[in-house]
């Protein structure tokens, strides 16, 4: 019976709000002039803090036709906006900011919709090795990372040198498909000193740069190591959660003046890359199986620093100028 009148409160509870919020919203609109959407784009600055805001007011809206404009086709945009406009009795020769605003906000959600369906088609396509195009990717990726070492064979222990399990790295990439191999190719091939510096790293992270004598002296001080490509493609599948619980809307959104794609993907990927590595080195675990403890807290910090409206993980991919004046 208890839980009966807990239940029954919550729900009166929740329609109240609901009301309440209604007539908050009527009577504020009353007095200023402006729909909900007109004070948001007005009142908050573009980037994260702004599109999810319109976002929310979309998604809450007890018009079905508001409603749905988060999921419209990019090319039913423009008319999208004037429906909302229509529908929100707004004169757009009055008001041609709002519409100019409200485009590069809904251009933000629907991108980032088709981003996780992107990313998630390339997460469930499996690595074929009799594709001549997979196969190209997975040389490039060797050529990269070990330019001045040939690969004596397709299937080959040198796999092992850059981080994969075995002398085929086709069976590593069953948990992330091709999304694992891009964002592999991605990092060495735009980030490649960077890479192929982690890649040192990770064989031997604290002293790269000792002898092999020098290096077995240090057995109760050294970083442990790891395989490098096992977790890119582990730091994919977190880039990937990141997206698609929404996390990563704040850091997109931020950066991507319009439709975030999937090289703003990548260049996350190449981001989490560089500062997991850094991490782990900070973290300086005893051995390999603490990996999940470690991967645990850096995952919590990126979400923590997520939180921020004001987010952008990497500064150095932010959005033009233009967007600062819409």
């Amino acid at each position: 019976t208890s839980l009966f009148a807990r239940m029954f409160v919550q729900v009166c509870l929740y329609f109240y709000c609901k009301c309440l919020w209604r007539c908050l919203k009527f009577v504020v609109r009353k007095l200023t002039g402006r729909c909900e959407l007109q004070r948001i784009c007005y009142n908050t600055k573009p980037g994260a803090a702004r599109t999810m805001k319109i976002e929310a007011s979309l998604k809450g809206s007890k018009s079905k036709r508001l409603q749905t404009s988060v999921s419209v086709h990019p090319d039913a945009i423009e008319k999208t906006i004037d429906d909302i406009m229509e529908l929100k009795r707004i004169n757009p020769d009055i008001n041609p900011q709002l519409g100019v605003s409200l485009q590069a906000c809904l251009l933000q959600i629907v991108g980032y919709r088709n981003l996780i369906a992107e990313v998630e088609k390339l997460r469930r396509e499996p690595y074929d090795s009799e594709n001549p195009q997979h196969e190209e990717m997975l040389l490039k990726l060797w050529k990269c990372l070990k330019p001045n070492s040939p690969l004596n064979a397709r299937i080959s222990k040198q796999w092992c040198e850059i981080g994969f399990q075995g002398d085929d790295p086709k069976t590593d990439f069953r948990g992330m498909g091709l999304l694992g191999l891009y964002n592999l190719v991605y990092f060495a091939e735009q980030d490649t000193e960077i890479a192929q510096q982690v890649l040192c790293d990770s064989l031997q992270p604290k002293y790269s740069q000792l002898s092999k004598a020098e290096w077995e002296k240090k057995k109760f001080d050294k970083a442990i190591g790891y395989s490098f490509a096992i977790v890119g493609i582990n730091i994919t599948d977190l880039a990937y959660n990141l997206l698609v619980s929404g996390a990563l809307k704040t850091h997109f959104y931020n950066v991507a003046p319009e439709a975030p794609t999937l090289n703003h993907f990548q260049q996350t990927f190449c981001y989490l890359m560089h500062e997991f590595h850094k991490f782990w080195i900070e973290e300086d675990p005893l051995d390999i199986m603490e990996f999940n403890r470690v991967r645990e807290k850096f995952h919590k910090r990126i979400l923590k620093q997520l939180q921020n409206p004001e987010m952008a993980l990497c500064p150095h991919f932010a959005a033009s100028e233009s967007l600062t004046n819409m």
